[in-house]
């Protein structure tokens, strides 16, 4: 099968490309404009150091944080001569106004950025789209404070974001359907739902056998092929997948990451002890990255002690129980060892590790994502205040991030989707023209 190649939009510190790329996919270039999450993609696609292969990145196009209305004016022409050259172009809008774990603000600026998606589309014309955001996505945002003078005056229907989005596609000469995806089913250790988009350009579809629902057809195809070959069963549990990390099992080192202020500590790794960390563990650094432990109080250790002996792990925890315990925060899960984890998000003390009275590392969030342990994230750690809506730090590159497991699948779907396609339409020119398939080979 040949390779098919993509670019990634929206990319952040690149698990859709990594995904892809473990697929097979060629990269070409990817678009993130968070210099700290840009950091991280580049240290494992650009530096030639990345275990899943380098971008052919374009000669005219800075290896840089570039923001997409930027690439827009400076580069429109550059991006119209690729057309005919990326097969799959890739995205993930910022998903802040759509999520129901933040505020749901129709007016974030970031909710229009799909906008700019659509002009890049436009420009480059690949031959399928794929998306990825929160299910948040497909609502309609509910009108508050808003007193209807007049009750009954006729005003136009309003539309979830996601269906201005297909409505502009078709525009630019896509059909596009999106379903709920839960990344579980693919060998991510996370109960992780989300909405996932793939279009088809209009042309293309007399080649296609099915629509584009074909592509959905084939992602679950994929994801049970993709458990079988790496010898996984889903769910995946959190112990299953983090078990190798507990610091029961191994002695406290100081943490010397270059990016971190001194007097952190993290665990020493000693071997994987499940199927998954195995497959996790491949080809890592004898010392890996992001491994930082936080620095709890003694109070606040001995809080988490009880939330863990005494909740029920695997739900949030209710108004009730944050009131017994102390807590402010909406968003707290008690972890279940032996069911997935709860969905990971862009705050590190949004879960509680199953058994020790902490909150996760990076790296045990990178795990929950499918991340591999050779996969190396920059920047800092933590963030905070008003820096928290400039600034994308390691906590918030994983928790942004589409689990490259399910990217991986994702990419194998559309692989053979495309090659599907490729053939039907040779198979047509042969027959029109009387000749063998051979003698057009």
């Amino acid at each position: 099968m040949s390779q098919f190649s993509f670019a990634d939009l929206f990319s952040g510190c690149g698990g859709l490309s990594l995904g892809l790329s473990l697929a097979g996919l060629s990269g070409r270039f990817a678009i993130e404009r968070d210099p700290m999450a840009f950091g991280t993609f580049s240290a494992n696609f650009l530096s030639g150091l990345g275990k899943a292969g380098d971008f052919d990145w374009p000669a005219w196009l800075e290896q840089k944080a570039w923001d997409i209305e930027e690439l827009l004016t400076l580069h429109r022409s550059e991006l119209i001569s690729l057309r005919g050259t990326i097969d799959v172009l890739a995205g993930g809008p910022p998903c802040q106004g759509f999520s129901f774990a933040g505020r749901r603000q129709e007016e974030d600026p970031r909710n229009l950025l799909f906008e700019k998606y659509v002009e890049v589309v436009r420009a480059i014309r690949p031959q399928v789209l794929v998306l990825e955001n929160v299910p948040g996505m497909k609502v309609i945002h509910s009108r508050r404070n808003v007193v209807d003078l007049v009750p009954h005056a006729e005003e136009p229907a309003r539309q979830s974001f996601f269906e201005r989005l297909v409505e502009s596609l078709d525009g630019a000469g896509y059909v596009v359907e999106g379903e709920l995806v839960d990344a579980s089913h693919f060998g991510v250790p996370q109960r992780r739902n989300r909405l996932i988009a793939i279009g088809i350009r209009k042309d293309l579809l007399a080649w296609v056998d099915g629509g584009v629902q074909r592509a959905f057809d084939l992602l679950e195809a994929a994801g049970a092929a993709q458990l079988a070959e790496l010898g996984l069963r889903a769910p995946v549990t959190a112990e299953e997948a983090i078990s190798d990390l507990e610091l029961a099992r191994t002695s406290i080192l100081p943490c010397d990451d270059p990016e971190s202020p001194r007097h952190f500590s993290e665990g020493a790794y000693l071997a994987p002890r499940t199927r998954f960390q195995e497959l996790m563990h491949k080809d890592a650094p004898r010392k890996m990255n992001s491994m930082r432990l936080a620095r709890h109080r003694d109070d606040v250790r001995d809080r988490f002690a009880r939330i863990i002996s005494e909740c029920r792990k695997g739900v949030r925890m209710d108004d009730a129980s944050r009131k017994t315990y102390g807590l402010r925060k909406h968003r707290i899960y008690p972890m279940a060892a032996g069911d997935a984890a709860p969905t990971i998000t862009t705050l590190p003390d949004d879960i509680l590790h199953y058994s020790e009275p902490r909150i996760l590392t990076v790296r045990e969030c990178a795990r929950l994502q499918s991340f591999p342990d050779w996969f190396r994230f920059t920047g800092k750690f933590t963030t905070g205040g008003a820096r928290r809506t400039k600034e994308c730090p390691r906590y918030t590159q994983v928790g942004n991030a589409v689990p490259p497991y399910l990217a991986r699948a994702l990419g194998i779907a559309l692989s053979a989707l495309l090659q599907e396609m490729s053939e039907r339409r040779l198979a047509f020119e042969c027959a029109s023209t009387r000749l063998p398939l051979a003698a057009t080979a």
